[in-house]
């Protein structure tokens, strides 16, 4: 959700001051991972680092921080003691680093994260944990005792390749959960913004023309959701063909024309085995939309880890 945050905290800046607030340390269970962030406006709040209580707390300070220019470190307490104002049950502490991000150089760096993010490239911000200095860009990692460094990793791209009904919803699903959008389809009155306000970049060029203009990023994600099996085979005989494996290629169809494209491959490669095909996890799926959340969970699946079964069946075997 990288690259979504800075675009978030982008817009926010051009209606004024925004707090930023990081988890910056944490010990124990707890619902978000060292580095989540949550941008708070007066228009409002954008993002999550938890919910419940602790979330609440860091907004409400955040207003003042909002009002004063004053940073912060809160202390969210999720050990579920009675003591604390914070109580959860998750077991751990999280600490939340709140500060307000305002003016021309605020946006100036907000720009400069992203392009570098949007370009496929790494970026290390440090945020010194003090009151006289502001956030900066540094090319090699600095040794600081009280400064919060954060090497930000461009978010994965989600290549489509197919603009109809279920990369129409894809995109939907693929940009909640994270994904840059990317579309190729030689048809412009289907591959359009109008169409794909979340893509970043629209293809109506050959997919190997596509391909070649991508060729630098290496979190790179396709879906084929094409129109027909010829379009299948074009695009996967140039992806094989692509110096830099791709994370995931993912091909809708059943299992007969998936077959049949794996037959036509004129390059037998090992990559072959690595492709999900059928695409898409079986939760029965039959529309455009869920066929899209089907796909959508298998990317989770295979970027973050998982089995893909039911969370409830180790419970259910404890009972």
């Amino acid at each position: 959700m990288t690259n979504h945050c800075y675009q978030q905290l982008a817009q926010a800046l051009q209606f004024g001051p925004a707090v930023l607030a990081t988890v910056v340390n944490s010990r124990g269970s707890v619902p978000r991972e060292i580095g989540a962030k949550m941008i708070i406006s007066a228009n409002g709040h954008f993002n999550t680092i938890g919910g419940g209580a602790g979330e609440a707390k860091v907004i409400n300070t955040a207003m003042t921080v909002l009002a004063t220019g004053e940073k912060q470190l809160v202390e969210i307490d999720l050990t579920g003691s009675q003591t604390r104002e914070t109580q959860g049950i998750c077991g751990g502490v999280m600490q939340v680093w709140l500060e307000r991000w305002s003016g021309e150089d605020a946006i100036k760096l907000v720009q400069n994260i992203l392009k570098r993010l949007e370009s496929g490239q790494s970026v290390t911000v440090v945020t010194p944990l003090s009151s006289e200095q502001n956030p900066y860009i540094v090319d090699t990692i600095p040794k600081l005792a009280r400064a919060f460094i954060e090497t930000l990793q461009p978010s994965p791209i989600l290549l489509i390749v197919g603009a109809g009904h279920v990369g129409e919803q894809l995109a939907k699903v693929a940009h909640l959960i994270g994904f840059q959008i990317i579309i190729q389809d030689d048809r412009i009155s289907w591959a359009n913004p109008q169409r794909y306000p979340q893509a970043t970049r629209i293809f109506n060029e050959p997919i190997s023309t596509t391909l070649e203009q991508l060729a630098q990023y290496e979190q790179m994600y396709v879906a084929l959701v094409t129109r027909g099996y010829k379009y299948d085979l074009e695009a996967l005989e140039a992806l094989l063909k692509r110096e830099l494996p791709c994370q995931y290629i993912g091909m809708i169809g059943s299992q007969k024309r998936v077959i049949q494209v794996y037959q036509s491959i004129s390059s037998k490669s090992d990559r072959l085995s690595s492709i999900y095909a059928p695409i898409g996890l079986d939760i029965g799926a039959l529309t455009p939309e869920e066929i899209a959340v089907s796909i959508g969970a298998e990317l989770i699946l295979v970027r973050r880890g998982g089995t893909g079964k039911p969370l409830s069946n180790s419970l259910r075997q404890k009972l």
